[in-house]
Parts: C-alpha cells; sequence; structure tokens
C-alpha cells in the first residue's frame, strides 16, 4: 500500500476541529482530505468496541462501505491513572449526551479531586485505514501528561484545557498549533502511518 494507491481521504468526523488536525498533518501526502459531511455521509456508526483500536476499525469499515474512497477513521480518547483509566473510550460520552467540554472537563476534575491520588494521565490514539470494507492499515500513538488542577488556556477542544503536558509545562490547549503538531497523541499516530503509506 503505497499513497499512490489514492488521491482523497475521508476523515470519519463532523468534528472540525478534529479535521483541521487532520489536514495538517496529512499535509505531506498531497492528498485531498474530506471529513464524512463533505463525502455526503450522514450516519453514524455506533463504536461498540472494547478499545481505541477495535472502535477505530469499526468506524473505518463501515463508512468505507458507504464511498468509493478510502475512510481513515480514529478513536482517541484520555486515560487517566487514578480513574482507573477512565474516562478512556467513554471520553466524548463521559458526561450527560448534550454536555459540552466544559462539563466533560468539570467532571473529571472533581471525580479526581474525590479519588485523589495519581494525577498521571495520557492522551492515545488509534488510526484504522480501510477502503470499500477492506483494512488496510492500523497505527496508534501516544502522549503522556499530568492533569492539571483546573483548566488552561484556550486552544484545542476536548480535555486539552486539562491536560498538562510536562515537557513544555503547558496544557495540550496553551500549545500553537505547531507544538500540538509535534507532540500530541494524534499526531503521532498519524506520523506513522504517512511513513507506512510512504513505502515503496
Amino acid at each position: 500500500m503505497t499513497v499512490k494507491n489514492f488521491q482523497t481521504i475521508v476523515i470519519a468526523t463532523r468534528n472540525s476541529g478534529k479535521l483541521n488536525e487532520f489536514k495538517t498533518l496529512l499535509a505531506p501526502l498531497k492528498n485531498r482530505v474530506m471529513s464524512l459531511r463533505d463525502a455526503g455521509i450522514d450516519r453514524d456508526i455506533e463504536e461498540s468496541g472494547a478499545t481505541f483500536a477495535e472502535n477505530a476499525r469499526i468506524k473505518a469499515l463501515a463508512y468505507s462501505r458507504l464511498t468509493r474512497f478510502p475512510v481513515l477513521a480514529d478513536d482517541s480518547g484520555l486515560e487517566v491513572k487514578a480513574l482507573g483509566g477512565r474516562p478512556g473510550i467513554y471520553s466524548a460520552r463521559y458526561a450527560d449526551p448534550d454536555a459540552s467540554d466544559e462539563d466533560r472537563n468539570r467532571k473529571l476534575l472533581e471525580e479526581l479531586e474525590s479519588a485523589g491520588g495519581n494525577r498521571n494521565a495520557r492522551f492515545f490514539c488509534a488510526l484504522a485505514l480501510a477502503r470499500e470494507g477492506t483494512l488496510l492499515l492500523e497505527t496508534d500513538g501516544e502522549c503522556r501528561g499530568i492533569i492539571a488542577g483546573a483548566p488552561r488556556g484556550t486552544n484545542g477542544f476536548g480535555y486539552d484545557p486539562v491536560f498538562l503536558f510536562p515537557k513544555l509545562g503547558k496544557t495540550f490547549a496553551e500549545l500553537t498549533r505547531e507544538e500540538k503538531n509535534e507532540h500530541s497523541h494524534r499526531s503521532r499516530a498519524i506520523r506513522n502511518l504517512v511513513a507506512q503509506l510512504k513505502q515503496p
């Protein structure tokens, strides 16, 4: 499998923040990058897997049957040591269905305050690339950090304001786009994917 096999990639998301990250990180491939909405796909696929990798695989395979283009799906989230790995695969559904990012961050900090102990955490991202119902590639990446005492920063999305990256002394929401694209779990997973796709 090489990058020459296709010129367009559909990212299995409707999240504009995530889509923009993918566009930047996939730029070395020089492919056209589209969202599900761009591809005319409005169906939601249930994430019924028990791991990030399983959920990414489920989404990539299912959506790839709805378009002629290859589909790249990710499942990513935050795992906190003191919470036994929660929120994990439920990161996006950690609070009420209509909860905002701020609501989820508030709930996380409240639970962590009650649990006490280890604030170590990691962001993890699993990627799966599929075409017409066939799985082509899988990669993953992680970034380790610490949960901050309170949200900081206005960049990014999701749990970025409470995820402190010790190497730079900033939360992910305080990082510039360039810094985040250098160090994030998603960027590491995508770099692995790009390396594999560029192989002859």
